[in-house]
């Protein structure tokens, strides 16, 4: 993961969550993300910040 946000795409990617899944999330405020406009994006640095919180268990989100 490079840069200093995500795209959706790559959560998803990184996960191995459907898209859905990854907006679903989103949405619920459990995946951290900011909105400009149309754009959904997801800092880095609070991306790895909440997997540390999961202790790196992400199929939590799937619940």
């Amino acid at each position: 993961m490079e840069g200093y946000v995500l795209t959706v795409a790559d959560v998803q990617k990184y996960l191995g969550i459907s898209k859905n899944l990854a907006y679903s999330q989103i949405r619920a405020g459990t995946i951290p993300s900011i909105r400009l406009g149309r754009k959904v994006l997801v800092p880095r640095a609070a991306f790895e910040e909440w997997l540390k919180s999961t202790g790196g268990n992400e199929a939590r989100i799937a619940s």
